[in-house]
């Protein structure tokens, strides 16, 4: 229990027999390190209540505070601040209370509650998975290990995006490009050794390499006024947007230029031939079924490869490619229903400008669906699947902030009263120092490039510093993944979700700082001081008084069980990450002043031995809620 809910109760009790006040709340703050003291609380806001000045209120509290509650030792005042020391006593029960619990700060679930469903990853299938996957995977992960370890029952989840417009290009361009070899075969990853996600990525690539050709031709026959076979329409609204730039900056001519480059995608060939394409698979053309079955088989082997490098795993699998059809239901329900409403040429819409939002398109005007009608599908499939799901957390970039409110209201204007318990866990991009990625471009970081190079990287560390003796060649290949890929978890998982970030490969292994290495070496640290002491440790502490950087420690063991709690609360590993760093921080101090090993006074060294145990304790459960292994030596 945290001192906050120990003392507030014993001050609400001191106010009442000391000023016939009532207060439901006390505020605290962390005590400034210039002054004594573990916790402080604020006195300013008990003036609206009682008339007197700060400092004599302090003084008051702070006297009847010491002479009822054995948990104060002493206090003191500083202007309308109560700084409030506590006593050693305290923290050794507490810390007798803890020390042979191991499941110590966290929640038991309890079976009749409701399950949290969290979904991440959420990839294409017509790419291999990148950096900023790998920031989402991470996220889930720990998002979904947090609220486990706060009590919730919780399912993890993906919707693998293995339809659409995106998946057909890659399909297309691989029909198109793709060289034959010396026995009349396409490229595969059976015949070119490739990874299968990366060969479709190749050819997502190549497809918008090649409609972007198409439109730069097209662009330069309408600058020469040759619209040939070009609808009325487009003629006219090029011309509307040429007109449009006479007398605008550069910046609004670039504007206008990119409005007329979209005008000419639209008109290419290439990518008429990819609509046609997933017209032709929402109707099940068995050559284009075909097609995309064996390409999807590819790139799953791929993905499944990724995961297992990453960590990470699912409870349970959904294909947009299922649940488009029941958001399509949906759609054509909800239009019966008024909620939505049908244009001229088809397509279907819902108004929600009267909620300060717009027009949104559900379906198209082909009949095919779009992002919102599979979102749709795949929402209300989760709830039927699962009966006791209480809400859903989707972990997604913060681009599609816009799409997820839509999403939520949507639900909810169709009757789904869960779709209030629904959250978006809305994290920034990931930069690299030459700028962003961009998936059609090719410009991407590859997740499994980026895994490999941070793992390399932290063997070349760890065979420079040494301390390898005993390890066979598995064993060391072991820990140069756990440093490399603990590195760029704890890296991409210490800042908050919701912050864009530069993410330095070089930084993200290194062994000092707030670095994921940093905390683990920390907890190697410790097991090389219980082997080289080698003995049981006795269940009872004997103990009485403890000195400045035990009690640090033991006050950062204290804030396990609420962190956990703040970090379920605001769905962020970073609480987490950065408790964990302090933690290390604090056992570091106390080990690099205080001796353990070589002390004569037993019941000391016992104390101190049990310090370290509990420390390694809550190292590796925090580690574990971040999805990153600790290592025994390093």
């Amino acid at each position: 229990m945290s001192l906050q809910h120990i003392l507030t109760p014993s001050i609400a009790k001191a106010i009442q027999d000391l000023f016939e006040v009532s207060v439901d709340k006390v505020e605290f703050q962390a005590t400034r390190k210039e002054f004594e003291g573990d916790i402080t609380m604020v006195i300013f806001p008990l003036l609206k209540l009682v008339k007197s000045n700060p400092v004599e209120l302090g003084n008051k509290i702070g006297n009847y505070l010491v002479e009822n509650v054995p948990e104060v030792a002493r206090f003191n005042v500083v202007s309308g601040f109560l700084n409030i020391v506590i006593s050693d006593s305290y923290y050794l029960n507490f810390f007798d209370g803890i020390k042979d619990d191991v499941k110590y700060g966290f929640v038991m679930p309890n079976p009749s509650d409701k399950a949290v469903m969290v979904e991440y990853s959420s990839p294409n299938t017509n790419k291999p998975l990148h950096l900023g996957h790998l920031r989402n995977n991470f996220l889930g992960f720990s998002v979904a290990e947090i609220l486990k370890a706060n009590g919730h029952k919780v399912v993890r989840t993906q919707v693998i995006n293995d339809r659409g417009i995106h998946i057909c290009k890659s399909m297309l361009a691989w029909e198109k490009f793709s060289p034959l070899n010396d026995k009349g075969e396409r490229e595969t990853p059976a015949n070119t050794g490739m990874k299968g996600d990366k060969l479709v990525g190749k050819y997502y690539v190549a497809f918008d390499k090649a409609l972007q050709a198409e439109a730069k031709e097209l662009m330069a026959k309408w600058a020469e006024k040759d619209f040939s076979d070009t609808p009325t329409t487009i003629q006219e609204a090029v011309f509307n947007f040429e007109a449009a730039k006479a007398g605008k900056d550069e910046k609004a001519c670039a504007a206008l230029d990119d409005k007329i480059k979209e005008l000419a995608k639209n008109q290419t060939e290439i990518l008429k031939e990819a609509k046609e394409m997933l017209v032709k698979w929402e109707a099940r053309d068995p050559q284009v079924y075909l097609l995309w079955t064996t390409m999807n088989g590819w790139v799953y082997a791929g993905f499944d490869q990724t995961y297992a490098k990453m960590g990470v795993s699912f409870d349970k699998l959904y294909y947009e490619s299922d649940t488009f059809l029941l958001g399509k239901d949906q759609v054509m329900q909800g239009l019966a229903a008024g909620v939505f409403y049908q244009k001229p040429d088809g397509s279907v819409w819902i108004d929600l400008s009267a909620d300060g939002l717009d027009e949104k398109l559900v379906l198209r005007s082909d009949g095919t669906a779009v992002y919102m009608t599979q979102d749709i599908g795949t929402a209300i499939d989760r709830f039927a699947d699962y009966p006791d799901l209480h809400g859903m957390v989707y972990t997604v970039g913060n681009e599609q902030d816009y799409h997820f409110k839509v999403l939520f209201l949507i639900l909810k204007k169709l009757g789904y009263t869960w779709a209030d318990n629904c959250f978006h866990l809305s994290y920034g991009m990931v930069d690299l120092p030459s700028g962003k990625m961009k998936s059609r471009e090719g410009t991407v970081v590859d997740a499994d490039d980026l895994i490999d190079e941070v793992t390399l990287a932290a063997k070349e560390m760890t065979q420079e510093r040494g301390h390898l003796e005993g390890l066979n060649d598995e064993e060391r290949n072991q820990l140069y993944s756990q440093i490399g890929l603990g590195g760029l978890k704890y890296y991409l998982l210490k800042v908050d979700p919701k912050k864009r970030m530069l993410f330095d490969p070089a930084e993200s292994i290194d062994l000092t700082g707030n670095t994921g290495p940093f905390i683990q070496y920390s907890y190697a640290r410790i097991q090389s001081i219980l082997r080289k002491v080698n003995r049981s440790i006795p269940e009872k502490c004997k103990v009485t008084s403890i000195n400045k950087n035990e009690l640090a420690l033991i006050l950062e063991l204290n804030k396990f069980e609420e962190q956990i709690s703040i970090a379920a609360e605001s769905y962020s590993p970073a609480i987490i990450a950065n408790y964990v760093y302090e933690l290390a921080k604090a056992f570091n101090k106390f080990y690099h002043d205080d001796p353990i090993s070589q002390l004569a006074d037993t019941e000391l060294q016992d104390f101190r031995l049990m310090l370290c145990v509990n420390t390694a304790k809550v190292i590796r459960k925090s580690f574990a809620i971040l999805g990153i292994a600790v290592p025994e030596r390093m």
